[in-house]
């Protein structure tokens, strides 16, 4: 009888140390893992033109939740591809007053949609925002 318990006990150690030992493997493959997407993430995210570095309160740009420090991707069809000055963004704004255009940010890493539509408000200009080009 006490060979028997022996045995048995010997066979569940061996069970838990193999056990356990998959369960570690699981762990760090899973961390491997969630490293490499983060990195592919990151790479993934979109060349930025341009940068907004200020949003006056009640503007269009502020209704439409653009932030200050987004890292501008796309504005309409402007992109980092064809983008050569903000005379670019400029005409766009212009041809779609009263329009909803489509924007692109990074903001905090991640890539953000924003409907923005540019109209005439209280303040300066149809926006209300400031965008200066990202120098690379």
């Amino acid at each position: 009888l006490q060979n028997d318990h022996k045995a048995l006990m010997k066979q569940v150690e061996e069970a838990l140390h193999q056990l356990h030992a998959r369960e570690k493997e699981k762990h760090a493959k899973d961390e491997a893992e969630a490293l490499a997407e983060a990195m592919s993430q990151s790479q993934s995210l979109p060349q930025a033109f341009a940068k907004v570095n200020a949003v006056t309160p009640g503007s269009p740009a502020s209704i439409s939740g653009l932030q200050v420090d987004d890292e501008i991707v796309e504005f309409g069809s402007v992109n980092v591809n064809n983008f050569q000055n903000l005379q670019n963004i400029a005409t766009v704004v212009q041809h779609s007053e009263g329009r909803p255009l489509s924007v692109t940010v990074i903001r905090s890493g991640k890539k953000v949609h924003v409907g923005l539509t540019p109209k005439r408000w209280a303040g300066k200009g149809l926006l209300g925002c400031n965008i200066i080009p990202l120098q690379r």
